[in-house]
């Protein structure tokens, strides 16, 4: 698994507006991290098809249909950044290209109030 992969992965428990269930969730942890076997936690961003979550503003990066193997267009909630143990990783669906890969990233800047 590498970063900007996009996999199938459970998210339950959850609770309040956290999303939940089956969904797809985008790989963003450091490929340093993700490499080794015995690391067992991968950090995601969860994916949406929401309309209502693609308002939320510059934390909510718009992904169009096909991107990293997606059938819908859909929006990565960088406000929502989580940590799953990699058993809830499901099947791989696809890897963004590294412009929506970067649009993501600018999307986590904000969300973690980081300047560069």
């Amino acid at each position: 698994m590498k970063r900007g992969e996009i996999y199938w992965a459970t998210l339950v428990p959850r609770s309040g507006s956290e999303q939940t269930g089956r969904r797809p969730v985008l790989v963003i942890s450091h490929d340093g991290f993700n490499t080794i076997p015995t690391w067992r936690s991968v950090i995601v961003v969860p994916l949406s098809t929401s309309d209502a979550q693609s308002k939320r503003g510059p934390t909510a990066v718009w992904l169009p249909k096909g991107a990293g193997g997606l059938s819908l267009p859909s929006v990565a909630l960088c406000h929502q950044i989580t940590t799953l143990d990699r058993q809830k990783l499901g099947k791989r669906i696809g890897e963004l290209k590294p412009e929506i890969l970067k649009a993501v990233e600018r999307g986590l800047l904000v969300a973690i109030d980081i300047a560069v």
